[in-house]
């Protein structure tokens, strides 16, 4: 469920966007998130992103051309270790006709999102959520779960990795490992 806050106003709400936020503020965050998103350096992209205001965890990981929203980065959450990946758009709000609605966006630890997806204002995505390239995330996205689709689907169950017996680190087969189980299958 989507938690919005709905500001009615006459008209074409993006015509007087100077009302939402002063112009000054928004030139500011203009300039931080753009640099931000073709900063070379992980820690080079937090930093700026958290001087615009965004809440962005140690760890985390934004692609080349990843946004935060520009009016209201404050809305931004991003949580321990995720991944967001290449061109993706994490909005905190929307421009309509009579109206214009905020609202946060919530990433959370470990969740990852494909390239070039788009969610929108008042999402929360689950720790360890998966979303699929080119998705449109207009609803809130279960732990664990993976989604995809414009708008976004639940596609698959939750995300079961192998665990090595210290319940860590994701084990790797090796090729010996995957040779023997294929001997086993032949029996």
């Amino acid at each position: 469920m989507r938690r919005i806050i709905v500001h009615k106003c006459a008209g074409n709400s993006l015509r007087r966007w100077h009302e939402a936020r002063h112009p000054a503020r928004v030139c500011m965050n203009f300039l931080l998130i753009y640099a931000a998103r073709y900063a070379p350096s992980l820690s080079l992209k937090r930093f700026l992103l958290r001087v615009a205001g965004a809440r962005v965890a140690g760890g985390a990981a934004l692609g080349l051309g990843a946004t935060v929203d520009i009016f209201f980065p404050e809305s931004i959450s991003i949580g321990q270790d995720a991944i967001i990946g290449y061109n993706t758009v994490l909005l905190g709000h929307e421009f309509l006709q009579g109206e214009y609605r905020t609202g946060n966006v919530e990433v959370g630890a470990r969740a990852m999102l494909g390239a070039n997806c788009t969610v929108l204002p008042g999402v929360m995505i689950g720790e360890g959520a998966s979303v699929s390239a080119m998705s449109l995330v207009n609803r809130d996205i279960p732990a664990g779960e993976t989604w995809g689709g414009v708008p976004a689907r639940k596609l698959g169950g939750k995300r079961q990795a192998r665990r090595n017996k210290t319940g860590g680190v994701p084990v790797k087969r090796t090729g010996a490992a995957n040779a023997a189980r294929a001997g086993r299958a032949g029996k």
